[in-house]
């Protein structure tokens, strides 16, 4: 079997947390979950449940009528390479792909006050993430026995890190030559 990559993980933890999908209640099962740190292209999504499928982690089935829909299940041989992949703690180191950071990385070859502006706009992208991940967790309902407690620590790890970026450009933003203020 080829090996697996995060969003074949990603694909068969959402059928086994939802049950049968089709690649169009993916994608929306998807958009509200992790696509808000693990983005997975459209057109990608559409392709993975079927190669799981002809791996056996999947089984598809098409619907005879109406719309011949396909729907994909989880089988047996994709339970326990989920089951596999949770179980293992390691991970590979993140891959953190951010223009900022570029842009921060090289701002001693711009305009002085180009890494002022960059601050500026960093803060108010950061906020707006904050805040989203606060109105999200704060709608996650207790009584919801399908994944709560994941929602909530995700949304806490992105809360922590959201208020980290915030804190760092707003200092940045008013101290653009290094020195914080009380140094």
């Amino acid at each position: 079997m080829a090996e697996l990559g995060p969003q074949d993980h990603i694909v068969l933890g959402l059928i086994a947390r939802h049950g049968p999908l089709t690649p169009y209640e993916l994608k929306a099962r998807l958009e509200e979950s992790v696509d808000y740190f693990w983005p997975i292209p459209h057109a990608q999504l559409y392709r993975v449940p079927p190669r799981l499928a002809e791996q056996g982690l999947l089984r598809e089935e098409a619907e005879e009528g109406g719309r011949r829909r396909r729907v994909f299940h989880l089988t047996d041989a994709g339970q326990a390479e989920l089951t596999r992949w949770l179980a293992d703690p390691s991970s590979p180191p993140p891959e953190t792909r951010d223009p900022a950071q570029l842009k921060l990385f090289f701002a001693d070859l711009g305009a002085q006050g180009d890494v002022v502006g960059l601050a500026r706009a960093q803060v108010a992208e950061h906020r707006r993430w904050l805040d989203l991940y606060r109105k999200l967790r704060a709608e996650i309902d207790p009584e919801d026995n399908v994944g709560a407690v994941s929602r909530a620590r995700i949304l806490q790890l992105g809360i922590g890190h959201e208020q980290a970026y915030v804190e760092f450009w707003e200092e940045l933003a008013a101290h653009p030559d290094g020195r914080a203020a009380g140094s």
